[in-house]
């Protein structure tokens, strides 16, 4: 259920569908029912002030586009770079959108989680969200998993948009790529601290996108339609309206299926 889930929320909100050939899915990890709402829930408006980029919290090497959705890193030699999200989070659970293409990664490509703390310049080529105990990062290039300067590898080749699911309430961070859960990559986040989307990178002419896509607590309906659908089944979704409901319900569930 988390899978296709999640694969119907890629499909709705990207330009294309899961490609067939991708590595991820046979990595799928179950989905709660409280995040599985999450993705099935529409995303918020792409103007929210959670989509942001802060204008203050970044390295001066990073260049805010006008609607602080992307930030481009400045050509600086022997620089590491890094910008966290305008907004952060305290509680709940929350997604966001990264993009952020291939072939503008270079090395120490870093996409994660930070909280107030975490540096944002630092001399040389290094990793800075996961370099120290204030942040927790997914390095894109090598494939490495970064805390506290201490990494473990993935190797899979990442594709140009990945999801950070935060649950700040259990303090876990997680990714879904090309559709497909991966799991918790980080457990014992801080909890009742504010934490933040945060990126860094070293190579000039990056271009990164942030949007956040939803959160929770998510509404009764939406808890309640998720469990008659999961009741059905999927042979069975197309007998929504025999279903002894008002039709307003019936159109709800068939218009959030």
């Amino acid at each position: 259920m988390g899978l296709s889930l999640s694969a119907w929320f890629y499909s709705r909100v990207s330009d294309g569908p899961v490609s067939s050939s991708s590595p991820f899915p046979p990595l799928a990890v179950q989905t709660c029912s409280r995040l599985a709402v999450t993705l099935n829930s529409s995303p918020v408006s792409p103007e929210d002030s959670c989509s942001h980029w802060s204008s203050v919290h970044c390295s001066p090497h990073f260049l805010l586009s006008a609607c602080k959705q992307k930030v481009i890193r400045s050509p600086a030699e022997l620089s590491s770079d890094g910008v966290r999200a305008d907004f952060g989070v305290k509680e709940g659970l929350h997604v966001w959108e990264v993009w952020w293409s291939p072939d503008h990664r270079g090395s120490h490509a870093v996409i994660g989680i930070s909280r107030q703390d975490c540096p944002l310049q630092a001399s040389g080529y290094k990793v800075l969200v996961g370099g120290d105990a204030q942040s927790w990062g997914w390095e894109l290039k090598t494939n490495e998993l970064w805390h506290d300067g201490q990494m473990s590898e993935t190797p899979l080749p990442i594709p140009e948009r990945v999801l950070l699911v935060l649950d700040a309430d259990a303090g876990t961070l997680a990714f879904i790529v090309d559709g497909t859960f991966l799991g918790e990559a980080f457990e014992d986040l801080p909890r009742g601290e504010q934490l933040f989307p945060a990126v860094s990178s070293v190579r000039g002419g990056a271009i990164i996108q942030l949007r956040y896509l939803n959160g929770d607590p998510p509404a009764l309906m939406a808890l309640c339609g998720l469990s008659i659908r999961q009741f059905l089944g999927q042979q069975r979704q197309n007998q929504i309206d025999k279903l002894p409901l008002p039709p307003f319900l019936q159109h709800y569930l068939l218009s959030s299926h």
